[in-house]
């Protein structure tokens, strides 16, 4: 089962998905990929070891950009990838698409190895387009390329929710396009 978990900023989607996939997972490990830049900021620790103190022992945490190569060289694992908007926001910055450059190809690697993994799946990211257009430039460029992304993901996955205050709301169950 592979599913995408949307919703905005501490709406719950990491928890959420984390719940779905424990449940999916019988009683092997899980792994937890985590695609955010590592800082030294307080306020994003204290996130992080949040999120790290949900997790019981079978989870273990892979900190990588390259999600496409980990979700084919173990295609069987449980596993979450949480978040999809920061490995957007890395695969930009690697590809200068802030500029031009394009993460066509880095998008179109990450869909199929999606659309190739085997054992139980959860994606969380962010939604988008339920605020104000960008006022940036740079915003409006994350914004459509997120949505973008979404929507093949969305594709891609057997079961897509939207969490809402802690509330999941099944947007599609059945099988992926």
């Amino acid at each position: 089962m592979r599913v995408l978990a949307l919703g905005g900023i501490r709406s719950g989607k990491s928890q959420w998905a984390e719940t779905a996939l424990v449940q999916d997972a019988a009683a092997g490990p899980i792994r937890y990929v985590a695609t955010g830049a590592v800082s030294d900021d307080p306020d994003w620790v204290a996130r992080v070891d949040t999120h790290r103190r949900r997790r019981d022992h079978r989870w273990s945490t892979v900190e990588s950009a390259d999600v496409a190569t980990l979700l084919r060289a173990d295609a069987q694992v449980p596993t979450l990838v949480d978040d999809v908007g920061g490995w957007l926001v890395g695969a930009m910055d690697r590809r200068d698409a802030w500029t031009g450059g394009s993460v066509e190809p880095d998008v179109d690697d990450l869909v199929a190895a999606v659309e190739a993994f085997c054992g139980p799946l959860a994606l969380v990211s962010p939604e988008v387009g339920l605020t104000v257009v960008p006022a940036t430039a740079a915003g409006r460029l994350f914004a459509d390329a997120l949505g973008l992304l979404n929507q093949r993901l969305a594709a891609a996955c057997h079961r897509v929710v939207l969490v809402v205050a802690g509330q999941p709301l099944t947007v599609k169950d059945g099988p992926s396009s």
